[in-house]
């Protein structure tokens, strides 16, 4: 730049604003199920941060209150704060929630402002943010997700092989709701997918660990499942530790996904009975955003544990590009819907993985306000 002078030189946050959009799901009588949770909706909390004539945004999936939650506590940090070291600030509002709440609501809030904050940056400097970030990757591989425990074993059928049709080599099914149901549902996707795809099941915790175990072995023996995530709840690091141990040893036992501090992802790989899960898995719009993330991956390598990518794919696609040891991406079902409903830019599987638009700075992403307005329960259209 003429003079020295750089993009980000004495450029300073100049307003936040905040959204949440609830979106209706499209399963069975408006509603889908997984092992322990029914729900209605997902509510996408938007944060965006605006500094030197450029606006970056960030979010995450959780309550309304973690919108009220950005608005009253993160947005005071950062405001009038240099947009240079998005880490740095990063700490500072963690620093800032220590009484209010770190951990659920608070880091879900916290990582959508750090994204926001990452997303400017490399807007500020025109970049996409895969380059802005120390990435290891061009692409994200990919696994299909959704397969709710309430959809009838045709929509099954046809949700999870219709991923296998598009070249994704990999799909995940709900399970454990009601476990005497699922041979059947097990079978038909089997049927509908074919031998060759990577059969995955995700019981949310619903499972005690013997009965755990069982299933364990009648996944992997009988419909060859590679992948069973959260057979127990995630916070039972006995529990998930003895099915690493005594699960076959081609089903891999994984959880991460509500980790929310750097400590929460040191407990479930560190111990004195070693890793409590085969694969690690870390959400960037819980973990405290891109800035989290990387502290993650950190301990994934130094642990030798695959990191894989939990939902919001928008994000995940440029973000875990810099995760060294990355195995995939959950693309779940409800989290495209919504991003593809909400924003512009959004990235299709392209030979089983995403690949970050480069062509676009950030993130590549545009709110398309006129379609996302009727979803609205927080914040106020921008003029």
């Amino acid at each position: 730049m003429p003079g020295g002078s750089a993009p980000l030189d004495g450029c300073t946050v100049d307003a936040v604003d905040v959204h949440a959009f609830e979106v209706p799901t499209d399963g069975p009588d408006g509603k889908e199920q997984d092992g322990t949770l029914e729900w209605d909706s997902t509510t996408l909390v938007l944060v965006r941060v605006h500094a030197g004539g450029r606006t970056g945004l960030g979010y995450t999936y959780g309550d309304v209150s973690a919108a009220t939650f950005a608005r009253s506590q993160l947005a005071p940090v950062i405001e009038g704060a240099d947009v240079g070291s998005p880490a740095a600030l990063g700490r500072r509002m963690a620093a800032r929630i220590r009484n209010a709440g770190r951990p659920g609501v608070g880091a879900m809030a916290l990582s959508a402002v750090d994204v926001a904050l990452w997303d400017l940056k490399a807007r500020l400097l025109d970049l996409p943010l895969v380059h802005l970030l120390p990435s290891h990757h061009d692409r994200v591989p990919v696994y299909g997700s959704g397969g709710f425990t309430n959809y009838p074993a045709a929509r099954l059928a046809d949700q999870l092989g219709g991923w296998v049709a598009q070249g994704i080599p990999r799909v995940k099914l709900k399970t454990s709701r009601h476990p005497e149901r699922d041979p059947e549902r097990l079978t038909a996707v089997r049927e509908a997918i074919g031998p060759a795809p990577e059969l995955f099941a995700d019981a949310n915790g619903a499972l005690g660990r013997k009965e755990a175990l069982y299933w364990a072995h009648r996944f992997h023996d009988d419909w060859d499942v590679r992948w069973f995530e959260e057979p127990v709840a995630s916070a039972d690091l006995e529990g998930l530790r003895m099915l690493r141990e005594r699960g076959p040893a081609r089903l891999e036992i994984t959880a991460g996904e509500y980790a929310f501090t750097a400590q929460d992802f040191a407990n479930l790989v560190d111990g004195p009975g070693g890793p409590a899960v085969d694969c690690l898995q870390v959400d960037v719009t819980r973990c405290g955003g891109i800035t989290g993330l990387l502290e993650v991956a950190g301990l994934s390598a130094v642990r030798h544990l695959d990191l894989s990518a939990h939902c919001a794919p928008a994000i995940s696609a440029h973000a875990f590009c810099a995760v060294r040891r990355l195995r995939h991406l959950e693309y779940f079902h409800d989290h495209v819907r919504v991003e593809h409903l909400l924003f512009d830019g959004t990235l299709s599987p392209d030979a089983g993985a995403l690949r970050p638009d480069t062509g676009r700075p950030g993130l590549g992403l545009d709110v398309k306000w006129s379609d996302a307005e009727p979803y609205r329960v927080a914040g106020t259209r921008p003029a």
